[in-house]
């Protein structure tokens, strides 16, 4: 089975761009990008994600997000 994995924790890392920044710069609530990183949220509203990649620069979702298979475990 496959599940969507974001890479915004190693974005940020790479940009020294913290949460509180990002959810500033996408006008995203800072629990929101929190909950997306630690792969809590379950439903991603795709305005935010726009707003995620506009404030980032990224026009080529697959650098925010990939597909991945899901660990059986879970």
């Amino acid at each position: 089975m496959l599940e969507v994995k974001f890479k915004l924790k190693e974005i940020l890392e790479e940009r020294n761009i913290t949460q509180k920044e990002l959810s500033r710069l996408s006008k995203v609530r800072e629990a929101t990008i929190s909950e997306i990183i630690r792969g809590s949220r379950t439903v991603i509203n795709f305005k935010h994600l726009a707003s995620i990649a506009e404030a980032l620069e990224i026009t080529e979702i697959e650098k925010i997000m990939v597909l991945v298979e899901k660990n059986p475990i879970d």
